[in-house]
């Protein structure tokens, strides 16, 4: 089992490496000038292969962790409502991960209309949910 707590958590952090770091793509490119087809494209590339490689990522992350809740027994029995909220929490990263898609879409099809600033408040809440995640699963308040 310690094993695949292992690589559970390395693939987690490896996930949420990746989805704290694709928003600020969107920051960059919500400030390319019109004109700067090079940088546009250049920043789009990028962003496509991280979006790409932190999908890989996220494949493991989530069997790793059903592995451990359903082969494991993880979290099974009274007093594990942390593990309910880790679940939603987790749904909500995977919403934040399909939304990156969504969001790299619309800079592909130059329909973005949202400000950088948007983009900066967006890239936190990976690390909100990073956060809010870590702390059910190592304090289990509940």
């Amino acid at each position: 089992m310690l094993w695949i707590k292992a690589f559970h958590i390395v693939f987690v952090a490896s996930w949420f490496a990746g989805l704290f770091y694709l928003p600020r793509f969107f920051v960059n490119l919500a400030l390319v000038p019109n004109d700067s087809h090079a940088e546009r494209e250049r920043l789009l590339l990028m962003a496509r292969k991280l979006y790409r490689f932190t999908s890989l990522l996220m494949i493991p992350a989530l069997l790793f962790g059903l592995w451990l809740w359903l082969g494991f027994g993880i979290g099974r029995g009274s007093g594990n409502g942390w593990l309910h909220a880790k679940l939603l929490l987790v749904l909500g990263a995977v919403g934040y991960h399909h939304m990156c898609r969504k969001l790299l879409r619309e800079f592909e099809q130059m329909a973005s209309r949202r400000s950088d600033r948007w983009y900066r408040v967006f890239n936190e809440t990976s690390v909100l949910l990073f956060a809010a995640i870590v702390v059910l699963v190592v304090v289990k308040p509940f």
